[in-house]
């Protein structure tokens, strides 16, 4: 039985940990058995609410305890701050997952903690709670547990028995700039985890094909999180990051936050009024283009064009700078050409591709098959789009791209690009802290 102590407990912790935003639930299945509690059969997400801010917390998101051994300046968890701590014990953290799963509250647990003592006194604790889930009450739902950084290899290979996904934050994408806001981390307490977990997953793999029922390994694999706003970084170094981090194998998902005001005191930091939500929506946009459609990250950003254009999504900004490799024709073009195409995605292309094997494709038949012809009628040619038709449409180099992005920029989004700029913060001249005054 929950008490009202522990409830006021879990009311902190929760509020807490709402900043972390890596908490996707998709990617792996356990399905659901005699004695177990729980599945998560299909591999499919299991969001399903949604906070104010318009955060999932489909998951029992909570944090095991939010005292904390570093003074991190982004963190609203650091240790100078003055708030309101809490600290659940094991069987307090078990309880309560269990009561709400029973109760149809939650599907799953996303589990992470302030750091206490040392790493390893943390990771031993978080440890506990997923093993007495799995194991005492046959919790079979999901759980996503974040790593330590600096914990011993034995604690993270003992976690990820029994976590669907394990994650470790970078949090700034730049050894200097996290050096600034957080002394007392690097990038090799970080990057150490994350290699121990991918070897883990590997040898899993192995295991399995020779073994048919080894034990899974984190079978969701890793995520991490890099937050927006809060240093100098150009967008440019945020995806040049991203990038490297896919090339590992097991690395399923970066998540990009918008930094938010949470220390307004600290002069390391920038004074917004809102988190910078237009650019962490241009970063998804763009992190999107690396998964799955094959674009490099020098070709959405470089040395001339550092941060993305807020006004524009990256795939148009790109096509508008490169007029030369349109107009795509929809009949003829392949597939790496056709995905290029903005207002097409990777499904549409794949129907193109199937398609005009029978019959010669029409914008009428793009339009059924979900392509936004407002954007693509610039850049592609089909059938009546094309110079010998009585009123064929003017492309992107028939118009100046200047042109282009006029008609296809909204009002609203100039507006809300131009509100996100008026926030921008001068690194160089940073407000002054309150022991200035």
């Amino acid at each position: 039985m929950l008490t009202e102590q522990t409830l006021d407990k879990l009311r902190i912790l929760a509020e807490s940990a709402k900043y972390d935003v890596s908490c996707s639930s998709s990617g792996t299945v356990r399905r659901g058995s005699k004695g177990m509690l729980g599945n998560t059969v299909g591999g499919v997400g299991i969001c399903h609410s949604f906070a104010d801010d318009g955060r999932c917390i489909s998951l029992l998101k909570v944090m095991l305890t939010n005292y904390c051994m570093y003074d991190c300046a982004y963190c609203i968890n650091r240790r100078s701050n003055d708030i309101r701590r809490a600290t659940l014990s094991v069987s307090e953290l078990v309880e309560i997952t269990i009561e709400f799963y029973r109760r149809n509250y939650i599907e799953g647990l996303f589990l992470s903690s302030g750091v206490v003592r040392n790493p390893d006194y943390t990771m031993e604790r978080l440890v506990a709670i997923v093993r007495d889930l799995r194991l005492v009450h046959g919790f079979n739902g999901y759980i996503h547990l974040k790593s330590i950084p600096g914990a011993s290899q034995e604690l993270l290979a003992e976690a990820g028995r029994y976590a669907d996904r394990m994650s470790v934050n970078i949090e700034i994408p730049r050894e200097e700039s996290l050096k600034l806001l957080a002394p007392e981390k690097d990038h090799q307490s970080v990057f150490r985890p994350m290699a121990l977990i991918q070897q883990g997953v590997l040898e899993n793999k192995e295991d399995r094909r020779r073994f048919r029922h080894a034990p899974r390994f984190v079978p969701a694999g890793q995520s991490t999180q890099m937050i927006v706003g809060a240093s100098r970084e150009t967008d440019r170094d945020i995806l040049g990051m991203s990038s490297l981090l896919y090339a590992q194998p097991t690395l399923r998902r970066v998540y990009y936050s918008g930094y938010i005001s949470v220390n307004t005191y600290d002069s390391r930091l920038p004074v917004l009024k809102q988190p910078p939500l237009v650019r962490e929506n241009r970063l998804y946009q763009a992190d999107w283009l690396l998964r799955f459609y094959q674009f490099r990250v020098d070709e959405i950003v470089d040395e001339q064009h550092a941060n993305l254009d807020l006004d524009i999504d990256p795939k148009l900004a790109w096509a508008l700078r490169h007029p030369e490799f349109f107009p795509v024709d929809i009949n003829t073009a392949d597939f790496e050409s056709l995905i290029r195409v903005p207002g097409l995605g990777v499904k549409s292309a794949w129907l193109i591709v199937n398609s005009r094997r029978f019959n010669r494709l029409t914008s009428f038949d793009l339009k059924k098959m979900g392509v936004v012809m407002k954007k693509a009628m610039y850049f592609i040619t089909c059938h009546e789009l094309t110079s010998s038709f009585s009123q064929p449409v003017p492309g992107v180099n028939e118009m100046h791209p200047e042109r282009v992005r006029r008609l296809l920029v909204s009002k609203a989004e100039q507006k809300r690009a131009a509100e996100e700029l008026q926030l921008s913060f001068d690194f160089d001249n940073p407000a002054p802290s309150t022991d200035d005054k």
